[in-house]
C-alpha cells in the first residue's frame, strides 16, 4: 500500500505539534507501508520526501492563498498513491483535491479546528475565511477523520455536525520515550542561567492565544518568592499578542527578583528542551484550546509533573492527581476558549502550581508516574498500527 502524507511541517522545518506528529508517525508507518511525504518549504534530502515552495506568482498575496497554491502543486505530486492523509488546514485542501483528482480515499487528522480558533482572524485577515473553507470541505468530504483525542472528536461533531460520527476515529498523538527521557546533565540549564537550588515552573510553546501564556504570567505573580519562572516561548502569532506578553514579562520581572524570570525566545533544540524539562519542578500548560497537547507528553516522559488546563484532550493525557494537576475552566461558548471567570482561572492555576512547588516530593512522584503513563499508553508503534487500521477501513 502506498500512503502519501501531506503536511505543512516536516523536519527540519517544525514549529508545532503537527510537525512532531508527522516526524514520528511517518517513521513508524514506513515499517508497515510505502510512505511518501509532501511538505512545504525548502528541499529535503530524505528519500520519499518532497517539499514544495510557494508559487512565485503568489508572492505578496494573502498567506492563506499562498498555502492553497502550494496545496495544488502537492495534489499533482500525489499521482500514483493509494491513499492521501492530510494534517491541519494547511494541507487539507491538497488532500481533498488529490482525492478528487486521483480518485483515492482521503483521511484527515484533526490537530485543531479553525472554528475554535477565531482569534486567527487577527493573523490571517480575510485569509481566515479561506483556511476555514479548506478545513470544512476536507473534513465534511473525508473518507475518515482521525481525532487526536476524544475531546477533539466531540469538537469535530460540534463544529461540523454533518459529519457521520462513525467516520471519526480516535487515534492519540504519541511520544518517542527513547528520545524524550530524563537528562540530568546541567550544561544547558547552566548556560541559560537556571538556578537548580530553586524550584521552577517551565512553559514551552509558541506565543499564540490558544496557549494561554498571558493567563500563566498573571498567575506567576502569586507563586512562592523563591520560584524561578522559565519561559521557552517564541514565534508570536501577531504583533498584538507579542506586545501583550512583553508587557506582562516586564511587570513580572519588576515584581520578582532579577533572576526570577528567564525568557528564552528562540526555539531550542529538542535535546536542550529535554534537559530543561527534566530539571523543572513543574511543567505548565495553561492552554485555553488544546486538542491533545504533545508537549504535556514530552514533559511526562522527562519525569516532570504537569499542571495543565482541564480542556480539550488534556484530561486524556494528564491523569489528575496522579501525573499532575488539572486546573478547571469554564469557557465562553463562542469558540474562543476564553475563561468565563478569567481571574478565577488565574487564581486556580497559581494555586495548583504552588501546591506542587511546596511539595516537591509529591511532584517527583507525579513525574515518575507520568513517564510510566507515557511509555505504556502513547508509543508511536501503537499509533502507527491504529492509523493503518483506519487506512484499511477506507480502501
Amino acid at each position: 500500500m502506498r500512503v502519501d502524507l501531506i503536511s505543512r511541517e516536516y523536519p527540519p522545518e517544525v514549529y508545532g505539534g503537527a510537525g512532531v506528529h508527522l516526524e514520528y508517525l511517518s517513521r513508524d508507518l514506513r515499517r508497515l507501508a510505502d510512505v511518501r511525504v509532501h511538505c512545504f518549504g525548502q528541499p529535503r534530502d530524505e528519500p520519499g520526501v518532497t517539499a514544495y515552495p510557494e508559487p512565485a506568482e503568489l508572492a505578496g498575496a494573502n498567506a492563506a492563498l499562498r498555502t492553497m497554491g502550494v496545496d495544488l502543486a502537492i495534489a499533482g505530486g500525489c499521482a500514483g498513491t493509494d491513499l492521501v492523509h492530510s494534517h491541519t488546514w494547511y494541507a487539507n485542501f491538497a488532500g481533498h483535491t488529490a482525492k478528487l483528482l486521483h480518485g483515492v480515499p482521503h483521511v484527515v487528522t484533526t490537530h485543531s479546528l479553525e472554528p475554535l480558533r477565531p482569534w486567527k482572524a487577527e493573523q490571517l485577515g480575510g485569509g481566515y475565511a479561506l483556511s476555514s473553507f479548506c478545513e470544512r470541505v476536507a473534513i465534511e468530504n473525508a473518507d475518515a477523520v482521525i481525532a487526536v483525542s476524544g475531546g477533539m472528536k466531540r469538537d469535530v461533531l460540534t463544529a461540523y455536525p454533518s459529519v457521520d460520527p462513525d467516520r471519526i476515529r480516535v487515534v492519540y498523538n504519541g511520544i518517542d520515550t527513547g528520545q524524550y527521557q530524563p537528562d540530568h546533565g546541567t550544561d544547558v540549564v547552566d548556560r541559560l542561567g537556571i538556578d537548580l537550588s530553586r524550584p521552577s515552573v517551565v512553559f514551552v510553546g509558541r506565543i499564540t492565544r490558544q496557549k494561554g501564556l498571558p493567563y500563566l504570567m498573571r498567575a506567576c505573580r502569586d507563586l512562592p518568592p523563591q520560584t524561578q519562572i522559565i519561559l521557552l516561548a517564541g514565534a508570536p502569532d501577531t504583533k498584538e499578542i507579542a506586545a501583550e506578553v512583553e508587557a506582562l514579562a516586564v511587570e513580572l520581572r519588576e515584581a520578582r527578583d532579577e533572576h526570577g524570570v528567564i525568557w528564552v525566545q528562540e526555539m531550542l533544540p529538542k535535546t536542550e528542551v529535554i534537559q530543561v524539562l527534566t530539571h523543572a519542578t513543574v511543567f505548565v500548560c495553561p492552554s485555553i484550546y488544546e486538542p491533545m497537547g504533545i508537549v504535556n507528553l514530552e514533559a511526562m516522559a522527562c519525569e516532570t509533573a504537569v499542571v495543565a488546563t482541564a480542556t480539550g484532550g488534556i484530561p486524556e493525557v494528564v491523569a489528575d492527581g496522579e501525573t499532575g494537576v488539572l486546573v478547571p475552566i469554564e469557557q465562553v461558548a463562542d469558540g474562543t476558549g476564553t475563561p468565563v471567570h478569567p481571574e478565577q482561572f488565574v487564581a486556580d492555576f497559581a494555586a495548583a502550581m504552588t501546591e506542587l512547588i511546596e511539595d516537591p516530593q509529591r511532584a517527583e512522584r507525579m513525574g515518575k508516574a507520568g513517564r510510566r503513563r507515557a511509555v505504556e499508553r502513547f508509543s508511536w508503534s501503537r499509533i502507527a498500527e491504529d492509523t493503518m487500521a483506519v487506512y484499511r477501513s477506507v480502501l
